[in-house]
């Protein structure tokens, strides 16, 4: 299921617990594993994960989990 791989991403990438987590109302600075260097990291598994290069205006733009599910879906992957 796509969004289980996203959800994978952002916990390989921010080092998060899968179950602790509001996916809802994930966003950057909302947790304190999730800063720049982990947003770095959080792009690389998604695009691992997903096999797509990410623009640096979407690197930028995914500030949440809701908008990293939206900036996939303009690479024609529904999560």
């Amino acid at each position: 299921k796509m969004t289980d791989r996203l959800k994978d991403a952002f916990v390989e990438g921010l080092g998060i617990e899968l179950d602790a987590t509001d996916w809802e109302n994930l966003a950057y600075g909302s947790i304190s594993q999730w800063n720049s260097v982990a947003h770095m990291a959080l792009a690389s598994e998604i695009e691992d994960a997903f096999g797509i290069t990410l623009s640096t205006d979407d690197v930028l733009a995914m500030t949440s989990f809701s908008e990293a599910r939206n900036i996939l879906a303009r690479y024609g992957i529904d999560v």
